[in-house]
Formats: C-alpha cells, sequence, structure tokens
C-alpha cells in the first residue's frame, strides 16, 4: 500500500527533476458533465507524458550498487522515452528494446 509519506517521499525526490504541470478546466466538459472537472497537463511533463515521473522517481530510488550496471526496458513510447531520460539524469546507461512488427 502506498502512504501519503511515499507520495511525498517520491515528490522530494524529483521536484527538481520534472516539469510543474499546470491543472486545466474545460467549460465545455464542465457543461457536459454538469460538474468542474480538472485535467492535469502532462503533455507538458518532460518527455511529453506522466510517464516521466514514475520512471524518473523509481530510477533515482535505485542502490548505486544496481545503478551501476544500467536499466533496461521494453517500449517503443512514452515510457521508453522516460527511462533514457531518467537514466541520463542520474548518470547511467539504459538500454532499450523496441519491439518491431
Amino acid at each position: 500500500m502506498v502512504s501519503l509519506g511515499d507520495i511525498k517521499a517520491a515528490h522530494r525526490r524529483i521536484k527538481d527533476l520534472i516539469n510543474n504541470t499546470p491543472l486545466l478546466t474545460s467549460r465545455t466538459l464542465n457543461n457536459q458533465v454538469n460538474a468542474q472537472c480538472y485535467i492535469k497537463g502532462e503533455n507538458f511533463q518532460r518527455i511529453g507524458a506522466f510517464k516521466f515521473r514514475g520512471a524518473c522517481n523509481a530510477i533515482m530510488t535505485l542502490d548505486d550498487s544496481l545503478a551501476k550496471h544500467g536499466v533496461a526496458t521494453h517500449s517503443s513510447g512514452n515510457h521508453a522515452q522516460a527511462v533514457a531520460l531518467s537514466a541520463k539524469l542520474r548518470g547511467i546507461k539504459a538500454h532499450v528494446v523496441m519491439p518491431v512488427n
């Protein structure tokens, strides 16, 4: 179970590496659902997706003895970009395997 303390610790760990993305609203959407809706503009995040937050946190929490071996992922999209950038920021190697159709 993830606690509020875990979330706050993750934020402290990555806050200087991530973009502070805007919280947006939409009158059209609000009118359609008859409620106040909020949209987190994660397309303004580094690499253009929220996945950078998770990859960055995971890579920054790696023990140095593990991190020195680098990281690997299997992705052709946002997760691949998030892992690659996070590894670069940590100063470790990233190996990205991209699927081929």
